[in-house]
Formats: structure tokens, sequence, C-alpha cells
């Protein structure tokens, strides 16, 4: 998951930018031809884009990419032959997502990992989208408009991520 270190944003910003602004344009298409490829195009697009691009607009903007090639990635037969830790990294897209029927696919699909943590980190996830619609910690960064009851929620400690 994205640590919220200026110090660990530099790193990943240094090393992986031209890399992950490659993968937002599509340019990397032939790694999808592994499970792996997919792996390392999903870390770009989905983590890497929020190390890079903090409190931007443009952190969520692969988020879309991220979620259809993880979808692509639990169809193929490889993906069960991950390691749990490469698998959850698939997975996360789905996490990050602000459709509730994406939230619906996921909790299964964390489910069979058997982490007790990422599971209830899901399910945090899943219950804030069904109560909101949205991630209401974005609004602000995606320009969007907070209800008053979203107000409220971002008082609380721990209501973002």
């Amino acid at each position: 998951m994205v640590r919220k270190k200026p110090q660990f944003d530099f790193i990943i910003r240094d090393r992986f930018k031209l890399t992950t602004e490659k993968a937002s344009r599509g340019e990397l298409a032939y790694w999808r031809c592994s499970i792996k490829g997919k792996l390392a195009e999903i870390i770009g697009l989905d983590q890497f884009s929020r190390n890079i691009w903090r409190d931007t607009e443009k952190a969520f903007s692969q988020d879309n990419m991220a979620l259809m090639l993880a979808q692509e990635a639990i169809k193929q037969p490889d993906y069960t032959h991950l390691p749990i830790k490469e698998r959850k990294l698939i997975l996360i897209p789905f996490m990050h997502s602000e459709l509730p029927f994406i939230h619906q696919q996921a909790v299964p699909l964390f489910t069979v990992l058997n982490d007790k943590i990422t599971l209830e980190f899901e399910i945090r996830h899943k219950e804030i989208i069904d109560h909101f619609g949205c991630y209401p910690h974005r609004n602000g960064i995606l320009n969007r408009n907070s209800t008053p009851e979203e107000i409220l929620f971002l008082k609380k400690l721990g209501s973002s991520f």
C-alpha cells in the first residue's frame, strides 16, 4: 500500500515516473503477456501514481486502467499461483474503485487470500463507498463538493487512508 512519506514519494518519483507515464499512455502493453508483467503495470498505475502525483487529480487518473488490468489478471490461470503478497497488489485497484459493484466483487476476492487485515481494510473501503458513493477524502483533490455528512465524516480520526 502507498506510504505517505515525502522521502518515499521522492524515491518512487525519481525511479519510476517515466515508466509510470509510459504505462499510463499504454506504451507498456507488451508487459501484459505475462501475469508478472501485468502485476508490474498495475503497481505502476495504481501504487506509484499515488506517490508520484500525490495530492493531485493525476494520482487517481490511472485507476480505471489499473482496475481493467486487475480484472484481466484474476482470470488468468497463473494468478492463483502467485504468492499472496502479489495477489494482494493485483487486487488493490478493486479497493481503490469508487464503484459499489466493484467492491461487491472485491470482498470474495480478498476473502480467498485468508488475510484478515487486508479483508477488513477492503470491507472498510466498501462501507465508505456503500454509504457515500465515493471516497470523501478525495473530494478536494478531485474538485468535488462535499456534503455536510461527508465533512463530518472527514473530521473523524481514521476517516481517510
